[in-house]
């Protein structure tokens, strides 16, 4: 809801958004220029003497006003001739022309009003009401990327575009905010829609009736310091009726102009006192260096604006376009769809077609935006809900569980829930079997058992649908074609042989970077932006299954790197073993923000085997800050498969590696992994109570037995591996 509350009035309103900021912001320059150029006096004289220094140059002076930059100016008749200048306070003569400035005045009129008068500035409030709303949702959306206003300023991580707008709003939102609600309260004031209009000041009756008091003897002008006028108006010498009005930052008043008194006050109104800070606030006019700060802030909107837009375009162009998306409340079928990288929207698109095509009514959202009270006369809700990491939930199903187990009442329309993972994972589909349990445990009738995709086979869910339609009534004909990411050629530049004499070949492939377009960096697409951990998606010849890896390399190293085991049969893993220099793989990136070691000074426990030291020796390669490392590597024989084995010494020398604790399962004396962390016991467990993040990585059956191993070690302190992931510090890596 709050994302939809950023995006809309952002594309909406863009023009208008765009049109405030530029021109606040050019105009935020002038209370400053005039603010240096105007004369200034150093000792501050008092409105009497102003006055009667410029009476003395000019005789017919009628007004004398003050700006807030302190700029004098006086308006006089030279016989019949209307004059103002700009006046020296020191000496009351004119040292400049008055006429405003015109490029300030047209940029004044276009951003208050369009030129539009008053349906110019009700369109402008609107613009000003749309950039409020987007500073307010945008704040809460930076709070909560970041993991809590604490972590208001945390480092970021992501595509260029992302980086580049949180970090401008985390700067720039206090001054949107203040700029946009100064400008509402300004338009609310100038319609009257607030009590802070001046009342009138009446004219007292008993006006002496003479004339002629030198403005210098006036005590109430002696009294007033010149800093604090606004507005001095004088009488005219010819009607005795007439007085002088005078106009100050605390009030306003009337003095007679044949005896000098006094005749009537009024100070200002609190309303008027709070206005008048907020014309001061919006337009800097008395507080210059503010107004600039303000103007630089609103210069960040044109750029936020350029990477919004990408941020947008990129989602939307990795989504499958929908066509005949109904709204919720007219739906027969709601299609809800928990999704990581996209491709289960993919199959909901190819399900919504074929409902749709039966003749039915389909709507199509995010789980994220589950909601039971809203489903209307739905007749039954599908569920397509991809696993992220171990058994965790995709992006675009974040709090849908907490939803369902709040739920009082079950709704009316039935369930089916579809699954879609990898069943070489030992969570595999496990967020769709809390989602079928826990709907289960709430009442939600089930009129479909949970079914699986497994890696996204288009058979699997041809199958399903198989069994969906007969429920259904209709012949449902589910042809899925998968649409793979965007490959690149990736050219191999190296390779390093282990394992061959233990009959586990393996190799560390190194590849060169493809290059990468404006376009990518900004939306970090292709291979701009990539770190440790994530997975290469590699395509083998004559599949369009992917393959993935985790990348033992960042995009800092300047190369792409993994730790490649051929297995028996494999497809992939034998057409990689075999590439020579030269050669070339198809190859995507796929981001795993899932498996990090995250930032801080806490250690970091390393444990794999075999090529799941990939990604851990690429954390060890990318530990610049020297953060304490321990690595637990399990290998079949030291002298044949000890991967990364002078580099480990090398960066042991380097400090970016702390400690190395190696095992092997052949030789004079076997042992494994865990066989190294019992070992070790003491030390593992000091290091968790200090606070160490577990990073696992290899296969499930070592994983398996390093859980169990870790859990046996932290009982004494009462703790477990579970407990360690639900405080994030536990990961796996697990094939």
């Amino acid at each position: 809801m709050i994302r939809l509350l950023h995006r809309w009035p952002a594309l909406l309103a863009m023009l208008l958004v765009l049109m405030l900021s530029l021109s606040g912001a050019a105009l935020s320059v002038f209370p400053a220029a005039d603010r240096f150029t105007a004369p200034q006096e150093s000792a501050s004289p008092s409105v009497a003497d102003l006055a009667s220094r410029i009476k003395a140059e000019h005789p017919g002076v009628e007004q004398i006003k003050r700006a807030p930059s302190g700029r004098i100016t006086a308006y006089w008749f030279n016989g019949d001739v209307a004059e103002a200048a700009t006046i020296d306070p020191a000496t009351g003569k004119a040292v400049a022309s008055a006429d405003p400035n015109a490029v300030q005045r047209w940029l004044t009129n276009l951003h208050r009003s369009l030129f539009l008068d008053d349906s110019g500035r009700i369109v402008m409030a609107l613009g000003a009401l749309a950039m409020l709303v987007l500073a307010l949702s945008g704040s809460l959306l930076v709070a909560r990327r970041a993991g809590g206003w604490r972590h208001w300023f945390s480092p970021l991580k992501g595509p260029l575009a992302g980086r580049l707008h949180v970090e401008i709003a985390r700067i720039a939102v206090a001054g949107l905010m203040l700029s946009s609600a100064t400008a509402l309260w300004m338009t609310a004031s100038t319609f009257g829609l607030l009590p802070d209009q001046p009342a009138a000041l009446v004219m007292p009756a008993d006006v002496s009736g003479n004339t002629g008091v030198p403005v210098a003897t006036i005590d109430f002008l002696k009294a007033t310091p010149a800093t604090s006028l606004r507005e001095l108006s004088f009488p005219a010498a010819d009607d005795p009726t007439d007085v002088f009005t005078l106009k100050t930052n605390a009030g306003a008043g009337f003095i007679d102009q044949g005896t000098g008194g006094l005749l009537a006050w009024k100070d200002l109104t609190g309303w008027e006192r709070v206005s008048e800070t907020i014309y001061m606030l919006h337009t800097g006019q008395g507080a210059a260096t503010l107004g600039l700060i303000l103007g630089l802030l609103a210069l960040g909107v044109p750029v936020m604006a350029a990477t919004g837009t990408i941020i947008w375009y990129a989602a939307r162009r990795g989504r499958p376009r929908i066509t005949g998306n109904v709204p919720l409340a007219k739906a027969e079928t709601v299609v809800l769809v928990g999704s990581e990288g996209g491709s289960t929207w993919g199959f909901a698109a190819t399900l919504h077609k074929a409902l749709r095509e039966a003749g039915h009514t389909v709507h199509a959202a995010a789980l994220s935006s589950f909601d039971p009270s809203r489903l209307g006369h739905a007749h039954r809700v599908i569920i397509l809900a991809a696993t992220y990491g171990n058994g965790d939930e995709p992006s675009s199903a974040k709090g849908f569980l907490a939803k369902l187990a709040a739920m009082e009442t079950p709704p009316a329309a039935q369930l089916a829930v579809l699954g879609f993972g990898d069943s070489s994972f030992p969570a595999f589909c496990g967020f769709a079997q809390r989602i079928a349990t826990t709907a289960a445990h709430k009442g939600w009738t089930q009129f479909l058992d949970i079914a699986t995709v497994d890696r996204q086979s288009p058979q699997d869910f041809a199958r399903w649908g198989s069994d969906l339609g007969t429920l259904m009534g209709l012949p449902l004909d589910l042809v899925h074609q998968p649409v793979l990411p965007a490959a690149a050629p990736l050219t191999l530049l190296t390779r390093r042989d282990y394992g061959a004499d233990v009959q586990a070949p393996s190799a560390i492939l190194r590849f060169s970077v493809p290059k990468s377009s404006l376009w990518q960096r900004l939306t970090g697409t292709g291979f701009a932006r990539f770190e440790a951990g994530d997975l290469l998606g590699i395509i083998p010849e004559g599949s369009t299954v992917p393959r993935f890896y985790s990348l033992a390399s960042g995009a800092s190293d300047g190369f792409i790197e993994v730790v490649v085991r051929r297995q028996p049969g494999g497809l992939c893993s034998g057409q990689l073993t075999m590439m020579e220099p030269g050669e070339t793989a198809q190859a995507f990136l796929k981001s795993n923000p899932a498996f990090r070691i995250g930032e801080g000074s806490a250690p970091v426990i390393l444990i794999g085997a075999g090529s799941g030291i990939g990604p851990l020796a690429g954390f060890v390669r990318a530990n610049a800050q020297s953060r304490a490392m321990h690595l637990f590597f399990g290998m079949r024989h030291a002298a044949s498969d000890f991967l990364y084995g002078e580099e480990l010494v090398q960066w042991h020398e380097e400090g970016k590696l702390t400690s190395l604790v190696s095992a092997a399962s052949r030789g004079k004396r076997p042992h494994y992994v865990q066989d190294a962390l019992c070992a070790e016991a003491a030390d593992v467990l000091q290091l968790i109570a200090e606070g160490a993040r577990i990073m696992v990585c290899g296969g499930r059956e070592m994983a398996a037995g390093v859980s169990e191993t870790l859990g046996h070690i932290m009982a004494p302190a009462g703790l477990t591996p579970a407990m360690l992931r639900a405080e994030g510090r536990y990961f796996e890596d697990v094939y």
